[in-house]
């Protein structure tokens, strides 16, 4: 495995040094409290972990499922909210909010969601389009920001023919944003194809002044670390590369350290997981969403996504895994769990791609959202959305 040297593997978030620099990506329905757990656990408390996304409307409504997305456990340090807003306003009220309650210690600011509620409202990846507003909710957010520093998210532009993302750098720069992600795709592409990381390079030598991180296809700490390398970014995102893998974090924080075994996150004497292992992990996992949710059954169900992707790969009959996408409780799980072949080693070829892959989809946007950059007057409060979690 590459390996980098410890000296080039810090990253500053305002005053929170991020050692190694390696963030976990929002993931609406996927980075609530028990996932961070997980992988925080996996990395030694090392690296920053991001809460799902956070809708400003719902949380300065103090909305009951946003008040619980943004609970955090007491080891989690910096605590970390991504907000979605589209109202310059309503973005500045909740980073008061934030701020004026000591509800985190960091804010990012989500530019870069691709699904149709979110782009047809004005808001995600098709924001930074409208220059204008994205500087208003840039200013809005740092000036109520404090002490606390504001980064942002986004993707390199709608489509092909409308690009945004130095421009959208540029602005950040100039209104104080503390860093940025790149996530090297347009809202078209969706998660198809191959993000594009030349993007993320040019992005950073287009605003030197502040961090830049990179963000697609980091399946593995080998990707991680070529990134780094091929793009110059000062830090990585992982998202779907962690989905069914919260281990990946261990292998990062060794690979961003220069020591360590690939895959070796469950184990320190093996090259990877057996099928044993992961289903240890899958069993704490629904657990740990079990007690956050309060209810047993309500936690094994919502982590029934998660199944295939932990089993990915790996020889589960048809009929085991149709059984084990309907469970409803932890018994039922470890009964289900006890039936598989255990002894397994991890499969070749099983770190690929995870989650969504669709792309080349039509964007869904505000009528004449395209017609000109610079003319704000069709988005309004209205645009929020009041339910979070994406």
């Amino acid at each position: 495995m590459t390996t980098l040297a410890p000296s080039s593997s810090t990253l500053k978030i305002g005053p929170h040094a991020v050692q190694p620099p390696v963030v976990l990506a929002p993931m609406a329905g996927i980075t609530n409290a028990p996932f961070r757990t997980l992988c925080r656990e996996f990395s030694g408390g090392k690296g920053l972990f991001v809460s799902e996304m956070i809708t400003t409307r719902a949380l300065v409504e103090r909305n009951e499922k946003t008040m619980q997305l943004i609970h955090f456990d007491a080891s989690e340090t910096p605590r970390s909210i991504q907000l979605y807003g589209v109202d310059p306003v309503t973005v500045g009220k909740a980073v008061r909010m934030i701020a004026d309650e000591n509800l985190a210690d960091h804010i990012d600011l989500n530019f870069g969601c691709p699904v149709p509620k979110v782009t047809r409202k004005g808001g995600g990846s098709a924001l930074p389009y409208k220059r204008p507003l994205l500087r208003a909710i840039l200013n809005e957010a740092v000036s109520n920001a404090g002490d606390l520093p504001v980064t942002m998210k986004m993707r390199k532009g709608i489509d092909d023919d409308h690009i945004t993302y130095l421009d959208a750098g540029r602005i950040a720069v100039e209104e104080g944003v503390t860093a940025i992600a790149l996530h090297g795709r347009t809202a078209a592409q969706h998660y198809g194809g191959t993000a594009d990381w030349d993007a993320i390079a040019r992005l950073k030598e287009h605003v030197p002044e502040i961090p830049v991180l990179g963000n697609g296809d980091i399946w593995s700490a080998d990707d991680a670390l070529r990134m780094v390398r091929e793009t110059g970014c000062d830090g990585v995102v992982v998202g779907r590369g962690c989905l069914g893998r919260p281990w990946l974090f261990s292998d990062l924080v060794a690979a961003f350290e220069g020591k360590g075994t690939p895959g070796g996150a469950l184990d320190a004497g093996s090259a990877a997981p057996t099928l044993k292992e992961v289903t240890v992990v899958m069993r704490r996992h629904a657990e740990l969403l079990g007690e956050w949710i309060g209810d047993e059954a309500r936690g094994v169900i919502d982590f029934r996504k998660h199944v295939a992707w932990y089993l990915k790969g790996f020889s589960v009959g048809s009929e085991l895994r149709k059984k084990l996408a309907i469970t409803s409780s932890l018994a039922e799980m470890d009964a289900h769990l006890a039936e598989l072949d255990l002894d397994q080693p991890w499969p070749v070829g099983a770190d690929g791609p995870r989650g969504r892959t669709s792309g080349n989809n039509r964007v869904v946007l505000p009528d004449g959202w395209l017609k000109d950059p610079y003319d704000c007057a069709g988005v309004s409060a209205d645009a929020e959305l009041d339910t979070s979690g994406g």
